[in-house]
């Protein structure tokens, strides 16, 4: 299904923080939302989360206003209970949705192929921030949503863990082929993650970028040509905006 966002805006304390914000996204794309700080983007994925609603404008899947069960959504911070334990912390969707009843043995498989299955009974204490991040994604995956909503997933991860992340994250979108619109400050992993990326301006509107690179990518991409012009034109357009 197609997601639609059409003219859709949104004030906070009679302060305007997202203005006729149009965009569309493609079954089974990797879009990423890149711009300035304050320029709108979590607050793009929390309207279409429906975690807050639109002054104007709507949201659509294809020409329908989307079930709440559309969007799986995973903040910046994993919000992992610290007094469950992994499994325990997997299993929480299937406990409090209706109709979403995946199984502990569906969540260990999930594990297992993940590399996590040693770790189903240890706390979130136990784990390292990789770790930690992977479980959030399990979970944001075990809502059986078709549309993934990321906002900056690795930003708290020193680089290696990072580039381990981002390897994995194309590994289980191309098997699942989720849609994802992911959030990021590091154009270089817009560039290696994504199909398109947009640029957002605050108060002006979006720009768009389309990444033609072969798939599958691998981390080591970021030092060729193709990348670092990527990377120049996204600073040019952040830094100059729209006309």
């Amino acid at each position: 299904m197609t997601l639609h966002l059409e003219k859709v805006s949104f004030t906070y304390d009679h302060n305007p923080i997202v203005s006729n914000f149009s965009i569309t996204v493609e079954k089974g794309e990797f879009v990423s939302l890149i711009g300035k700080s304050g320029s709108g983007k979590s607050t793009i994925l929390k309207l279409i989360a429906g975690l807050l609603q639109p002054k104007t404008g709507q949201i659509l899947m294809d020409t329908a206003i989307p079930s709440p069960g559309s969007f799986g959504y995973m903040p910046q911070q994993n919000l992992l209970l610290p007094w469950r334990t992994v499994l325990e912390n997997l299993m929480l969707h299937s406990e409090i949705q209706k109709g979403n009843n995946y199984t502990k043995e569906d969540v260990r498989e999930w594990l297992r192929k993940t590399g996590l299955a040693e770790w189903e009974n240890a706390l979130p204490k136990q784990l390292s921030g990789g770790m930690k991040q992977r479980i959030a994604f399990l979970r944001t995956i075990l809502t059986g949503s078709e549309v993934l909503l990321l906002d900056e997933p690795f930003g708290a991860l020193d680089a290696f863990t990072k580039r381990d992340m981002q390897k994995w994250l194309l590994s289980i979108w191309q098997e699942l082929d989720k849609t994802i619109l992911f959030i990021t400050h590091d154009l270089e992993e817009a560039i290696l993650l994504s199909d398109r990326i947009l640029i957002i301006h605050p108060q002006q509107g979006v720009e768009e970028l389309k990444v033609d690179l072969p798939r599958p990518r691998e981390a080591g991409m970021i030092y060729t040509a193709e990348m670092v012009k990527y990377r120049q034109e996204l600073e040019r357009r952040i830094t100059d905006g729209l006309d």
